[in-house]
């Protein structure tokens, strides 16, 4: 009888065993992950940890050093420059391996492998798009390049020599919550990335919402709701700039896009944030105190915890450079070095294209120019953590991938078919452009490495210890006519196509103006009399700030830049509220009404956290758009797009009767201060509302939360942060998105630099390092960027050093 007791035992723990070894549901084996040898217990990290090291790796051709300072930025000293991004591969993965791998699997749409089938329409999608496709086009160019070729392979070795060292243990948290193991590193993962970053800054097109738009509307008022110039622009290449004739022609088609592109479309591109963009500018000697050059940059960008960049400096005997790097490439993407600083912001052009398809015997054949092609099918197998795969065929046309069809984004598309041209699709070697810009030395060495950069379209801000100061609108941008591309166009016929693309050396672009500054901040970059069509969604009111700023002020200081980026003055708010007071009948409000109208008319256009004002006029604003466009865009399940807030602002500013105004499910005619008033008494219940619960404040009301990239690990986040800035203001932050890298570089003769971001050095939520420099982005501050010389090995700053050699 002894043996009952026994065995009952021996099954309850061969049960627990079995239990805490196997993941339930979307839980992890619990076993592993409480064990204190290999769980999560591993994965806290100790402020006082010691992080000293000898290191011997394969793969690497001499000795390196890393010198961590007391933010845990690498300082990496290499003999030679393989060497140098081979140990910055290494660290990278040390510090963001499970970042870099799932951004990877994000690009490539195989998230479905570690988050399961909630995520088959996501990975669908990135395949539609070519994603993957791109990637490997980029890379067949990058390998064939003298200069990326072997920079990305010694960086995936450096990666790689990490992942070689990692046990059960060491797993980066994220691993051991989802249960799976990275794979290698590969040049590919690296080509995913910088596709991720071109579909970030390049994907949004508004052909299909436009072609919806257009058979609603007269191309008159077509023209109004979405105008090529808007009444007001400040364009990056000043008014009045001289351009030489196009060396460049197009042919339009003599067919109509219109009657040749089908019926409406109940489909919508998924978009990336409107608001993804920058700011930066460069400001000459001759209007500075210390009268050097400096370079200003701050781009805009989903906040995500871990953050998107990782700060590095990098020195060999060919370079010295420090900035923004991102986990998982080679080189510094934004920084300085030397004898040059460069910066970039989102050119924004539209370089996608849509174009409705004619197919036969399912997929398999399309009509071109009078007869049937072919079309390439290409089998995308989608595998699903605890699930069968997911099967999707895509096919390619002469112009790319159809995105949609009758299986995708749903059955009900009336077996439309929709190809897209994108030109991110096209092989391309981007990478080398920041890789040389590591090296540069000069004006020409900088324009030498523009020439290998083709998409996403960027301005590059640059500036020289030597008092050069430039700017270039930089890509490679498709010769259109006009209107080419608002539309979805007909797949059948060649005369559609691109026509070639404007020389690069045509590109907008200007050095060392007479007003001693060059700026950017995602607007036209030129007037309507650059020679070229383009066409995209600029902004107006961040730019026109930023200049302002800039032409006002002789003696600028590094502080007053910080500033600046940090600016939270409303120029939206300031061009609208004349018209809100002109229009809002205030005899009509209630006393709590008129209190909160007090609070909008007295404000001081600060957006800032504690301001209530801020709160009242965004509230407001959202009522009035709504109030203007819903009833004429709103119809049934057809995508339709609201003009911009800009064109709504200065079309009502020029016409205050405009037709817009009536509401059309209404049989009176509604004036502006008709709906100003109906919009304000909605936006004054909402702000008593809020001010009840003591959430009237704009930090507050909005504030900024900064999520972990799985979007569902609570304790990982950052919420809740008491942030002022918007959209329209320098200080772009929003609740999600923001200025993901703030940099202020003083080319004197030692250089002085600060920057910061909102995260920190660490992708480990259990390292002090992970979100340390959260607050202090909120609050505005900034680091100095140390920028060490092999002498200055005793640096009180240098808190740590690795030692690297071949093994």
């Amino acid at each position: 009888m002894r043996f009952v007791p026994f065995t009952v035992s021996a099954v309850i723990t061969i049960a627990l065993i079995v239990c805490l070894d196997r993941s339930w549901g979307s839980l992890p084996p619990l076993g592993r992950l409480l064990s204190p040898q290999e769980g999560f217990w591993q994965n806290a990290t100790s402020i006082s940890k010691n992080y000293n090291e000898e290191l011997q790796l394969p793969g690497l051709q001499g000795k390196a050093e890393v010198w961590l300072d007391d933010r845990m930025v690498p300082h990496i000293f290499a003999e030679n420059t393989n060497d140098a991004y081979y140990v910055e591969g290494y660290m990278h993965a040390r510090d963001r391996l499970w970042q870099m791998e799932l951004q990877s699997f994000a690009a490539a749409g195989r998230l479905s492998e570690i988050l399961g089938a909630r995520m088959i329409s996501y990975d669908r999608h990135q395949r539609r798009t070519g994603m993957l496709y791109g990637a490997e086009q980029a890379l067949k160019a990058m390998e064939a390049d003298a200069v990326a070729a072997p920079a990305i392979r010694a960086y995936a070795e450096g990666v790689n020599a990490y992942i070689n060292t990692l046990t059960d243990a060491t797993l980066p948290l994220e691993y051991k919550l989802l249960n799976y193991k990275p794979e290698k590193w590969t040049t590919l993962n690296s080509a995913l990335l910088l596709k991720m970053m071109a579909a970030d800054l390049a994907g949004g097109a508004n052909d299909l919402v436009y072609t919806n738009a257009r058979r609603l509307f007269s191309k008159a008022d077509f023209d109004n709701l979405y105008p090529d110039f808007g009444d007001s622009i400040d364009p990056i290449i000043p008014h009045g700039t001289v351009y030489p004739a196009a060396t460049a022609k197009v042919r339009p088609p003599a067919d109509s896009i219109l009657n040749a592109a089908g019926i409406s479309l109940h489909f919508k591109e998924e978009r990336p944030d409107p608001d993804n963009g920058s700011n930066n500018w460069a400001v000459a000697g001759s209007k500075t105190r210390a009268g050097a050059p400096i370079l200003c940059n701050d781009p805009h960008l989903g906040l995500s915890l871990p953050s998107l960049w990782y700060e590095t400096q990098i020195h060999t005997p060919e370079m010295n450079v420090y900035g923004a790097t991102l986990p998982g490439a080679p080189g510094v993407i934004i920084g300085f070095n030397d004898h040059i600083a460069w910066g970039v912001t989102n050119g924004s052009e539209d370089v996608k294209d849509y174009y409705q398809m004619q197919f036969r015997n399912g997929k398999q054949q399309y009509l071109f120019n009078g007869s049937y092609r072919d079309a390439d099918l290409r089998i995308e197998k989608i595998n699903v953590k605890g699930g069968s795969p997911y099967y999707d065929t895509v096919a390619y046309t002469v112009w790319g991938p159809v995105v949609y069809d009758n299986v995708f984004p749903d059955t009900a598309t009336n077996n439309q078919f929709v190809a897209m041209r994108w030109k991110a699709l096209d092989p391309s070697v981007e990478i080398r452009t920041f890789l040389e810009l590591n090296k540069a030395r000069n004006y020409n060495d900088y324009l030498a490495a523009l020439k290998h950069y083709t998409c996403p379209a960027q301005n590059f801000a640059f500036a020289a210890k030597s008092g050069e100061i430039a700017l270039w609108h930089n890509g490679q941008f498709p010769l259109r006519w006009k209107d080419q591309g608002k539309w979805i166009m007909p797949g059948s016929d060649s005369s559609f196509a691109w026509q070639g693309y404007i020389p690069q050396q045509e590109n907008p672009h200007m050095y060392n103006p007479a007003r001693g500054f060059v700026s950017s901040a995602n607007q036209h970059p030129t007037d309507s009399s650059y020679p070229y069509y383009y066409l995209a969604d600029f902004d107006l009111f961040r730019g026109k700030r930023i200049n302002e700023v800039l032409a006002a002020d002789s003696q600028i200081t590094i502080q007053d830049m910080m500033d600046l980026q940090n600016d939270n003055l409303n120029p939206f708010a300031r061009a609208a509220l004349p018209l809100i007071r002109k229009h809002l009948p205030v005899s009509l409000l209630s006393a709590d009404q008129k209190n909160y109208w007090e609070m909008l008319n007295k404000w001081d256009l600060q957006s800032s956290p504690d301001s209530k004002g801020a709160t009242i006029f965004n509230i407001f604003w959202d009522q009035l758009q709504s109030s203007i466009w819903n009833d004429e865009m709103v119809v049934d399940k057809t995508p339709m797009q609201q003009p911009w807030e800009k064109t709504t602002l200065l079309w009502l500013i020029r016409d205050s009767s405009m037709k817009f105004i009536d509401n059309v499910h209404t049989p009176e005619k509604e004036t502006l201060s008709q709906i100003i008033l109906q919009a304000f008494t909605t936006t004054a219940d909402s702000a008593k509302a809020l001010d009840a619960a003591n959430k009237l404040e704009f930090g507050l009301f909005r504030g900024t939360n900064i999520r972990h990239l799985t979007r569902s690990i609570a304790p990982f986040n950052a919420m809740n942060l008491r942030t002022g800035g918007g959209r329209h203001i320098v200080n772009a932050t929003k609740q999600l998105h923001g200025p993901s890298w703030k940099m202020v570089v003083q080319m004197s003769a030692k250089t002085e630099a600060y920057g910061i971001y909102p995260g920190g050095q660490s992708g480990n939520p259990g390292s002090p390092y992970y979100d340390n420099a959260v607050q202090d982005w909120v609050q505005g501050k900034y680091y100095l960027l140390h920028v060490f010389s092999r002498e200055e090995e005793a640096d009180p700053a240098i808190k740590f050093k690795i030692h690297f050699s071949k093994g």
